[in-house]
């Protein structure tokens, strides 16, 4: 099958460019043949402020670069990635004058909430869920903390719901879990438009023994990832397990404050991703304790792949990932006393932990495998396909 993968990258590498990489990857080890189109948002830096909110809604070099591409190419589907800010919905139309099926990957919740993360605050946010023009957004700063911005995003947002982009262009939607399905259906996308594929690894990192004595905290130091609930629990007396912070990020600042004065935290900084595993394998436990609903972080898979444990806030789609007590626990998000109960009751249960580490290799097993990925992906496309 000749594939079309589109992907606007963004300025700081994350989870969509890797998930994009390894479907690459995936693709073409089996056989297909895929052509890329991309973006990267570095190139927002020579456009007016005008040029790049108009380009955001509706790019018209895109249209015709995506139209000569589909001639030449003549794919069988176009896979998206991430459209914005740069791309714009206009492939979709490119796509659907020349009769190719368009598959979007919901890797964020972009098309409901103009800052992609349904948070602000400190605490999750449906506001514009469901409302044709999310003005409150623009009210609130959500996108970049600038209101130019959030209006040019949510104007994005209403142009192509006016315009039927959402119901009429796209022919399938991947989302990740059942949970970002549900609140995709709720925000008003076709359910019958929605398929559900998670992420997956490219690579099986390995089993480890779990044989560190600390809980491990991988992450970007950042509000909505839970660092202050996280930091409250370690602070708190009788903490019984150490802990490791690796990542960076905007909070650094208030994490080297805080980790000076507690005894049994260690923060370790930014980690290149073979030492993160390193301290995957030997941590007895991955700490997640995020207040937004989260996608599907390939930090969750990877703890699952190597046998660790996840002891995360119960909030979105943690609630269908994490199997209370086999694969790991929940805690009440942002409730530093929940966590610590829940720290303290597994510590004082080794087999218990033994058990849920194997028990976590097992869902990754079932779950998250290349082999398994690349049946579900075929069948996505499969069912975008014409009869």
């Amino acid at each position: 099958m000749k594939i079309l993968q589109v992907h606007n990258f963004y300025r700081q590498a994350g989870g969509e460019d890797q998930v994009y990489a390894a479907e690459y990857e995936l693709l073409t080890r089996h056989g297909h043949t895929v052509t890329q189109y991309t973006a990267r948002n570095d190139a927002i830096n020579g456009m007016s402020g005008i040029g790049a909110a108009a380009r955001t809604i509706w790019n018209s070099h895109t249209y015709r670069e995506v139209a000569a591409l589909l001639q030449r190419e003549s794919p069988a589907i176009v896979h998206a990635h991430n459209t914005f800010p740069l791309l714009s919905p206009s492939l979709y139309y490119a796509a659907a004058k020349a009769h190719v099926p368009v598959v979007q990957t919901l890797h964020n919740y972009r098309l409901l909430c103009p800052a992609a993360t349904l948070f602000r605050n400190g605490h999750v946010c449906e506001e514009c869920v469901g409302s044709a023009l999310a003005y409150k957004a623009v009210v609130h700063r959500c996108y970049r903390n600038s209101a130019a911005a959030s209006a040019t995003t949510a104007t994005m947002l209403l142009f192509h719901r006016i315009a039927g982009s959402w119901n009429t262009k796209v022919n399938t939607y991947v989302a990740l879990t059942d949970f970002a399905r549900d609140k995709f259906i709720e925000g008003g996308l076709p359910a019958g438009k929605i398929a559900v594929k998670p992420n997956f690894l490219s690579a099986d990192p390995g089993v480890g023994g779990g044989n560190g004595n600390y809980a491990l905290f991988a992450s970007r130091l950042s509000e909505e990832k839970g660092v202050r609930a996280l930091l409250d629990a370690w602070a708190r007396p009788g903490s019984t397990i150490p802990l490791k912070i690796a990542g960076d990020g905007p909070m650094e600042g208030y994490v080297r404050e805080r980790v000076a004065r507690l005894e049994n935290v260690e923060w370790l900084g930014y980690c290149p991703r073979e030492r993160l595993l390193d301290l995957m394998r030997d941590a007895r436990l991955l700490v997640f304790p995020s207040l937004w609903y989260e996608g599907l972080p390939l930090t969750f898979i990877e703890a699952m792949a190597c046998g660790t444990p996840v002891v995360a806030a119960g909030l979105g789609s943690m609630n269908e990932l994490i199997q209370d007590g086999v694969n790991g626990f929940r805690f009440t998000a942002g409730d530093a006393g929940s966590l610590v109960e829940r720290l303290r009751w597994i510590s004082s249960r080794p087999d218990k932990l033994r058990e849920m580490r194997r028990s976590s290799r097992l869902y990754y097993e079932q779950n998250y495998t290349p082999e398994r990925n690349y049946q579900m992906l075929l069948e996505i496309y499969r069912r975008s396909l014409p009869n």
